[in-house]
C-alpha cells in the first residue's frame, strides 16, 4: 500500500520567506497535498530576486524552516525551492532525432529534449527548467505527448527557462548552508501555475501575473502548454519606493501604510482623509493625504499592467485569453488592484487562489503563497512514478538510464 510522503517548498522572495510542508496520502485516488505546517519570515537578504546578504540570508531562511517545523511537528530535510527575479529568463528551441521505426520510449523523449538544449546560451546561464510545449512524430503535429506512437522522425518545440549563473549558486549554497538539501528550482512562471491554474484554464488560454516584490512574473498558457513567460523588473518594492518619496516617509512606514491603507481607488476616498503616521511608525509623525497616496500606488500599478498589456501584444494574444489572467503574490491584495488590470489588460482578470489543497488550508488560501504551494504541487507530481517530462532532473535521469540499458547490448 502506497505510503505517506512528506514535502516540503520554500518559496524566497525578495520581501518574504515562505515555507510549507505537506503530507501526500498515496492511497487517494487524486492525490492532494494537506498542509500541515507553514513557516514566514523576513528577506533581508534578498533584493528583486538577488541576494546582497548571504549570512542574513541564511539566518531568515534557517527561520522560516523552523517555523514551519514547529507547527508540523516533522523535521525538513529537503526542499523544493521556487524562485524569480528578474535575471531569469525564457526562450524557445527545437530539438530533432531519428526513431528507429519502433515505439517511442520516455528515453526517446528525454534524447529529444536533450537536443532541444543544444542551443548556445551565454556562459553566466543555467538551465533551470524545460516545458516541452508540443511534439511531432514525422508529419503529425501537435502532440501532447508522444510516448507509445511509432515514427522515425520526433521533434519537440521546448520553452526553456534560464537563469544567471552565480545568482542560483548563492541560492542554492544558502539553502544548503541552512541545513536542507534542495530537490529541484522551479522559477515561479512554472511554480505559480501549478497552483492556481485549472486544466480547462490552460487549454482555453490564461495569463498568470504574479506580482513579487522585487519582480513581476508572467507565464501565458494555451491549448494546454505555456505559450511564453518572462520576468519584468518591477513590482511591490517599487510602490512602496515611490509611496516613500512621495509622502517623505521611511521605507518602514510606506510599506506600513501600504498594507494598512493603501488602495489604487483615489476617487474613492475623500480628499480631506488623512493618516496620522504617528499612530504607525517611531519615526514619523506627519500626516498625510490618503488620496495621494492610492494616486501614487495607482500610477505603480497602471505601468505594471501596461508592461504586462506590452507583452501579451508581442506575442499577438493581448484581449485574445478566454481564461483571461489570474493574478497572485502578496502585493496584488490592494482594494482595487483587480479592476485596474481589467481595465488596463481588457481581459477578465481574478484573484488567483490554490485549488486542490487539503490540510490547514486557511494558513494558505492566499495569492501570496501561490509560488511555495506551486513548487510544493509540482515536487509532488514528479514524486509519482519518476520525474515529470518538464524537469531538468528527468532529461538526466532518463538519458543516463538509456546510456546503461545500451551499454548492456551486445
Amino acid at each position: 500500500m502506497p505510503k505517506e510522503r512528506v514535502l516540503a517548498s520554500l518559496d524566497i522572495g525578495s520581501s518574504k520567506i515562505r515555507t510549507i510542508v505537506a503530507v501526500v496520502d498515496g492511497t487517494q485516488e487524486q492525490e492532494v497535498p494537506n498542509v500541515i505546517g507553514v513557516g514566514l519570515s523576513p528577506s533581508l537578504g534578498m533584493r528583486k530576486g538577488h541576494v546582497i546578504d548571504v549570512e542574513e540570508l541564511i539566518h531568515n531562511i534557517i527561520a522560516s524552516l523552523e517555523d514551519a517545523e514547529r507547527m508540523a511537528g516533522v523535521p525538513i530535510n529537503h526542499v523544493y525551492v521556487g524562485m524569480s527575479g528578474s535575471h531569469i529568463e525564457a526562450f524557445d528551441s527545437r530539438g530533432v532525432i531519428a526513431i528507429s521505426g519502433s515505439e517511442i520510449t520516455m528515453e526517446d523523449v528525454g534524447r529529444v529534449l536533450d537536443a532541444a538544449q543544444a542551443v548556445s546560451i551565454p556562459a553566466n546561464r543555467r538551465i533551470l527548467h524545460i516545458e516541452p510545449k508540443t511534439y511531432s512524430v514525422d508529419e503529425q503535429k501537435g502532440i501532447k505527448n508522444p510516448v507509445g506512437m511509432t515514427g522515425i522522425r520526433l521533434e519537440v518545440e521546448a520553452h526553456i527557462i534560464t537563469g544567471h549563473v552565480q545568482h542560483v549558486k548563492n541560492i542554492e549554497k544558502c539553502v544548503d548552508q541552512a541545513g536542507v538539501d534542495t530537490d529541484d528550482l522551479i522559477p515561479s512562471t512554472i511554480a505559480v501555475s501549478e497552483a492556481v491554474v485549472t486544466k480547462r484554464q490552460k487549454e482555453l488560454g490564461v495569463a498568470v501575473i504574479d506580482v513579487g516584490a522585487g519582480s513581476t512574473s508572467l507565464a501565458v498558457f494555451e491549448e494546454g502548454t505555456i505559450l511564453h513567460s518572462v520576468s519584468i523588473p518591477v513590482g511591490g518594492e517599487s510602490v512602496t519606493n515611490d509611496i516613500a518619496i512621495g509622502l517623505r516617509t521611511s521605507i518602514d512606514t510606506a510599506e506600513r501604510i501600504k498594507i494598512e491603507f493603501g488602495s489604487v481607488l483615489p476617487e474613492e476616498i475623500a480628499e480631506r482623509e488623512m493618516i496620522d503616521l504617528s499612530s504607525v511608525s517611531k519615526v514619523d509623525s506627519q500626516t498625510v493625504s490618503k488620496r495621494y497616496m492610492a494616486e501614487i500606488m495607482q500610477a505603480r500599478y497602471y505601468e505594471i499592467f501596461t508592461l504586462v498589456k506590452e507583452e501579451l501584444e508581442r506575442i499577438g494574444r493581448s484581449g485574445m485569453l478566454p481564461a483571461g489572467a489570474l493574478l497572485t503574490g502578496a502585493a496584488v491584495k490592494a482594494p482595487g488592484v483587480l479592476d485596474l488590470a481589467r481595465d488596463v489588460l481588457g481581459l477578465p482578470v481574478q484573484m488567483g487562489f490554490p485549488t486542490d489543497i487539503g490540510g490547514v488550508i486557511e494558513k494558505v488560501d492566499d495569492p501570496a503563497y501561490a509560488t511555495a504551494l506551486g513548487a510544493l504541487v509540482w515536487g509532488m507530481r514528479e514524486g509519482e512514478g519518476g520525474p515529470r517530462v518538464g524537469s531538468v532532473q528527468f532529461k538526466r535521469a532518463a538519458t543516463q538510464v538509456g546510456s546503461w540499458f545500451k551499454s548492456l547490448l551486445p
